[in-house]
């Protein structure tokens, strides 16, 4: 049971640094709208970060836990990471569509 906990936190720990990346790149991103724009995508960023924050904070625990909180602990991450995710695909819709709306004029 150890080495699935640590095999998951390993893949945990790869996805957020592919994580890292895409917020970096929304971030530059950001920096190209016009400056209304670019104050929103710069909170949604933060959020963004702020989740991620709290995902690397679970992993430790997942870490530090005895093998009886696994599971809780597992579940709490999946539901951290899917509102993570929901967050980003937002976030990066938003963008892309507003970009796609200011080249259109």
């Amino acid at each position: 049971m150890l080495e699935n906990r640590e095999a998951y936190i390993r893949k945990l720990k790869a996805k957020i640094d592919e994580w890292n990346a895409d917020i970096d790149k929304l971030a530059a991103k950001a920096k190209q709208v016009k400056a209304e724009k670019e104050i929103e995508y710069r909170d949604q960023i933060e959020a963004l970060r702020s989740k991620r924050g709290e995902m690397e904070e679970k992993i430790a625990e997942l870490r530090k836990g005895g093998e009886t909180s696994w599971e809780d602990l597992r579940k709490n991450l999946e539901r951290s990471w899917e509102a993570l995710k929901e967050g980003y695909v937002a976030a990066k819709t938003r963008y892309d569509r507003d970009t796609r709306d200011d080249s259109e004029k």
